[in-house]
Parts: C-alpha cells; structure tokens; sequence
C-alpha cells in the first residue's frame, strides 16, 4: 500500500497517470518539462517515489547544473536492475542531483536512498510502515506522524479502498507552530508548508495518488489531480493484473 502526494508549481507541465507511450509497461505520471516521473509503478510491480529533500541551508552546495530528479524514477521503472543494485548506482552520482529521498521496490521489496544523509548509503526496508515528507524517512514532522497513524488505521480494516487513502492524504491542517521545524525557509512558509495537502498561490498539492496491490495479486492505481484552487480536475483509477517478472 502507498499513499502519496505531489507537491509542485503549477505552472509546471505534466501529464496525469497514464500508460506511458514510450514505455507501455509502465503506469504513473509523467514531468513534461524533464522527461520523469515522480512515482510510477510497472506491471510486474516494479515501482518508484521521489521526494525532495528541504533545507534552504544546504542550498549553497547544490549543483547548478544538477540533473532532474524524476529522471530516478524513469530509469528505474523502464530497467530490470534489482532495487539494491539500482540504488548503489545512484549512490555513486548522488552528488550530481539536488537533495532528495528516493524509494524504489518490487512487490517483495522495498529500497531506501537520500542523497541528504549523514554517510548516505542505500538500505533495504524491512516490512513495516513508512512515512516520508521533505526530510529524511520517517522524520517525526507532524503531518508524517499524523498519515502513518491514519494508514495504520486502516490496516484495521477489512478491506481498503483507495478514495479513503486519498482522503487522508486530503488532509489540510497546519501544525501547532511550535512543533514546525526548521528547515531554513522562514516560520511562516513553514506553516503553510506543515500540513499534507498543500494549497499555495504558486506551489501546492497537483495530485494524490494511492496504489494497492491486493492479496488476488491485481494493482490498483488511483490518482487525483488538482487545479491551483484546490479543485479536483481530473481523477483516474486503473486497475491491472500483476504480471511475473520476465526471468
């Protein structure tokens, strides 16, 4: 189960998730400015998510020629590398891209990778709930302490349907101010920034998508994408047979 918001300009191109025509075993959405993605997942179950890591401190030391970050997410998903080997490869270029949080997995496994790490290096996740926002995985920031109780709550239940993780991810309450922390963009941008679903006048939340992948081996991808007013625009929910991966 992974429930995800994307948070970007809005005058940023992108096309919705969608088959992608390059690659058509390949589901998800897709940066028409760069070329990536910022999630996407296969029909064998291969799947990829994207953070950026935020702290305007760090900015200094960025490249200025740094590469795009959903290029991460496209090559993983279009290759046949395992998640361990595609991740140590990254690792070795990791100085070339701006700060980020990269996962990347199979239905059996899961990868984690920040380039923002104190001695980054890749480790495998053991089975478990996650929660990632703009700092490292699980970084206690309110909202991510907040959604990995509401997903936990929904393990509960006996069956889980996607428009209840979207409505989590919906979530647009601020944080008390004094348990925002402090990434270098001043306290009130941390405010704004502090709850799930972002609704700025230039930046926020452009969609929300939820995948499962359920115990009949079939994935189901929904996605919600938003306008810069907050309204839902476009929603697309496909669901497909898991397929082996070739040997």
């Amino acid at each position: 189960m992974l429930a995800a918001n994307r948070d970007e300009f809005y005058d940023r191109p992108c096309a919705t998730a969608n088959f992608w025509e390059d690659a058509p075993e390949v589901f998800g959405g897709r940066d028409l400015e760069a070329g990536g993605s910022w999630l996407a997942m296969t029909r064998t179950g291969r799947y990829a998510a994207v953070t950026n890591f935020r702290d305007n401190r760090r900015s200094s030391s960025a490249p200025t020629d740094a590469r795009s970050r959903g290029q991460l997410i496209a090559k993983f998903v279009r290759g046949t590398m395992e998640p361990a080997n595609y991740l140590t490869e990254v690792a070795r270029d990791a100085e070339q891209y701006r700060g980020f949080n990269l996962l990347v997995g199979t239905p059996s496994e899961l990868h984690y990778f920040s380039n923002c790490e104190f001695e980054a290096r890749p480790r495998e996740l053991t089975p478990g709930l996650y929660g990632l926002s703009n700092h490292l995985l699980d970084t206690p920031w309110p909202k991510v302490i907040e959604g990995k109780r509401a997903l936990a709550a929904q393990l509960t239940n006996k069956s889980i349907v996607t428009d209840e993780l979207i409505a989590i991810l919906g979530d647009r309450t601020l944080a008390p101010l004094a348990q925002l922390p402090n990434t270098g963009v001043g306290p009130e941008l941390e405010h704004q920034l502090s709850a799930a679903f972002l609704s700025g006048d230039e930046y926020g939340t452009r969609c929300s998508t939820a995948i499962l992948v359920n115990a009949a081996e079939r994935i189901i991808f929904c996605e919600h994408s938003f306008d810069q007013h907050a309204q839902t625009i476009f929603r697309t929910e496909q669901e497909f047979e898991l397929m082996s991966a070739p040997a």
